[in-house]
């Protein structure tokens, strides 16, 4: 007796160790059973208490009356699947009649609170199925991304939302985003990670970056072209402006739409191409967009309706061509003169870190998920990198990007310079780079000199 006391109280003081320290290593060892059973066993208690079961059908009542049995207890969504993960459970119920998927979601705190859970997430899988995610511990807290994700062409994970999932940048799906965020609230960490999962794959970089290149020429070994000032990037856009056009050229050339020809087949972007004639897609990362769109002279001001001129050009036209934007500053808002709410418009994709003002998250969400604009403002400032991430399906979620240093990050662009294409029409602004520098671990700090 004595020794199973020594290890109960062994095992019992490394679970709460894991738990305090390690809540991954705890979730999977100790909690995933035990919320497991917690869900089995409270969930026809929990479901009735949250106003979530239909009652019985009309004939069962009929047949209970008629035998003299007892009468039938409400019925709850029934459980299809109950499948545990590295952060949480998934639950899938099949809604009875008379239910909805907004009755799930508008319980999903109490469900949250009544499971002994983290979070509790839902969404509609098809009519009449539910799929809720529940975590088990905060997944934001200290970020851990999975060993492996889903790959495909122009998709690559760059955070992780709230509900244990992947949050993906999907270029297809999203042509062209804007991100937002005030000074250290975790902006350049994302833009870091959106760069070290594009560098392996077959795409152009060009960066604009206002601020002297201090954000992005570190990474220059992996871009096609760099801009460092806003004389430079309205060189620059007009370029890409220009390539635009040749590639629609291209494709009016190769469409095929002989009578013979399926409709699959016909040519309308650079993906429906030839392999050997597809031209390279390139991602346009724009760094602090207010300072392409402030001016104090005439000059200025004509140059400023340039570079505006362009970007909703590419913003308008530039996904069939396979060009895509990521528009990226510490303030968005309409004082930065006309034409700024028409890019806007054209932005899909909405990422806001921290903001010191509404307006930002106003623009940002107000015209496509108002009651995330509240949640944008609320993010405090010791979470770096917690951010709201939308489109305009009007879906949001809560995200945080891994910490990837800049050492990290350059390692990577060095290690994938091989990777970088050569455009013909934006040679003039190639980054000259010297030899290739050794990796260096990130781990290691810089040997101080005398």
């Amino acid at each position: 007796m004595t020794a199973f006391t020594v290890a109960l109280v062994l095992v019992v003081a490394a679970a709460g160790l894991l738990r305090w320290r390690r809540p991954a290593w705890y979730w999977l060892a100790f909690g995933v059973a035990l919320a497991a059973l917690r869900v089995l066993v409270r969930y026809r208690s929990v479901m009735d208490a949250c106003g979530l079961t239909v009652p019985p059908a009309r004939w069962r009542l009929s047949l209970a009356r008629a035998t003299n049995r007892p009468i039938p207890e409400p019925r709850p969504p029934r459980i299809r699947r109950l499948r545990p993960t590295r952060t949480g459970l998934v639950l899938r119920l099949k809604l009875r009649p008379g239910q909805d998927v907004f009755d799930i979601a508008a319980a999903s705190d109490r469900l949250r609170h009544s499971f002994s859970m983290f979070g509790v997430t839902s969404r509609e899988v098809r009519s009449g199925v539910v799929e809720v995610r529940m975590t088990g511990y905060d997944v934001l807290k200290r970020v851990q991304m999975p060993a492996e994700t889903e790959t495909r062409p122009m998709r690559v994970p760059v955070a992780l939302r709230e509900d244990g999932s992947v949050h993906y940048r999907d270029y297809r799906a999203i042509p062209h985003a804007l991100t937002l965020g005030a000074t250290e609230s975790g902006k350049s960490v994302y833009q870091r990670n959106l760069v070290a999962g594009l560098a392996p794959l077959d795409v152009a970089l060009v960066g604009i970056d206002c601020k002297q290149g201090v954000e992005l020429f570190p990474l220059a070994r992996r871009f096609s072209a760099l801009a460092d000032s806003p004389d430079t990037a309205a060189e620059l856009l007009d370029a890409l402006v220009a390539r635009m056009a040749d590639v629609y050229r291209l494709i009016r050339t190769q469409q095929r739409i002989t009578v013979d020809v399926p409709d699959a087949e016909i040519a309308a972007d650079i993906w429906d191409l030839p392999a050997e004639l597809r031209p390279t897609p390139v991602v346009v990362l724009v760094d602090e967009v207010a300072e392409l769109a402030l001016y104090a002279t005439k000059e200025e001001e004509k140059r400023r309706d340039r570079i505006i001129t362009a970007l909703v050009r590419l913003a308008q036209l530039g996904r069939a061509a396979g060009i895509y934007l990521e528009i990226c500053g510490q303030r968005f808002g309409s004082e930065l003169g006309k034409g700024i709410t028409m890019l806007r418009a054209q932005l899909t994709g909405r990422t806001a870190h921290r903001l010191n003002d509404e307006t930002s998250a106003n623009m940002a969400f107000g015209d496509i998920a108002p009651d995330a604009v509240l949640a944008a403002i609320q993010i405090p400032a010791e979470l770096r990198g917690l951010a709201i991430a939308g489109d305009a399906s009007g879906g949001w979620h809560r995200i945080r990007a891994p910490h990837t240093s800049l050492r990290q990050a350059v390692n990577l662009c060095n290690r994938y310079a091989d990777r970088t294409p050569d455009l013909p029409e934006l040679a003039h602004f190639r980054p000259t780079t010297g030899t290739a520098t050794e990796l260096v671990p990130s781990a290691k700090a810089a040997p101080a000199t005398a």
